[in-house]
C-alpha cells in the first residue's frame, strides 16, 4: 500500500533511506554491504513498479462488524463499511489509510425479514462475518508523514467467520 499510495501521489518513493534502513543492511557485515544494498534496491524497485496502473484492489477484513438484524428498515449495517471506517496500513515510517467514498450506500445490506432469522443461524450465537472487497481506486489524498488511497467499493462478499459460508455477495447502488 505505501508502494501505491507513492505511486498515486506522485510522490517519489525514497528508497534509497529506506534500503539504509533496512535491518539486513544495518547488520551485514562490511564487505557484505554493497551487494546487499544493491539487492534491497532492486527489491525496493521492483516491488514500486508492480504497482503501476493497479486501478482495482482485493481486501479482506476479518470482522464486518455486523449489527444486529433491524426489522424496522429491513436492514444489517456492515460497520467495517461505515463513513467513518478506514483500514489502515503502516510500512516504511508511511502511514497509508484505504477509505470509502460509497460506505453509506455500501455498508447496508437490505435483507427480507422472513430471511433474517437463517442468517442468524448461519452466523451462529457470535453473529461474526468476514468481509472480501473488491475495491476501484479513486483517488489520493497526500498528507505529511504518508496519507489516504479512496476507493469506492465496487462490490463484496460477506462469509461467516467459522466455516466461511458465503452470506451474500453484493454490489452497492445495484
Amino acid at each position: 500500500m505505501v508502494m501505491l499510495y507513492h505511486d498515486l501521489a506522485g510522490i517519489p518513493a525514497p528508497i534509497a533511506r529506506w534500503v539504509e534502513a533496512d535491518n539486513r543492511l544495518q547488520f551485514a557485515p562490511g564487505p557484505q554491504k554493497a551487494a546487499l544494498r544493491e539487492q534491497i534496491t532492486a527489491e525496493f524497485e521492483a516491488a514500486r513498479d508492480a504497482v503501476k496502473n493497479v486501478g482495482l484492489l482485493r481486501v479482506t477484513l476479518a470482522d464486518a462488524q455486523l449489527s444486529d438484524y433491524d426489522p424496522g428498515y429491513g436492514e444489517y449495517t456492515i460497520r467495517a463499511l461505515s463513513p467513518s471506517s478506514t483500514i489502515p496500513y503502516k510500512a516504511l515510517g508511511t502511514d497509508v489509510t484505504l477509505k470509502f467514498d460509497n460506505a453509506r450506500t455500501a455498508q447496508l445490506w437490505r435483507v427480507p425479514a422472513e430471511d433474517a432469522q437463517r442468517i442468524a443461524d448461519t452466523l451462529g450465537p457470535y453473529g461474526r462475518a468476514a468481509l472480501d472487497l473488491t475495491l476501484a481506486v479513486t483517488g489520493v489524498v497526500p498528507g505529511t508523514a504518508g496519507g489516504t488511497i479512496t476507493t469506492r467499493i465496487v462490490e463484496y462478499e460477506l462469509r461467516t467467520q467459522r466455516g466461511g459460508q458465503t452470506l451474500t455477495r453484493a454490489k452497492p447502488g445495484q
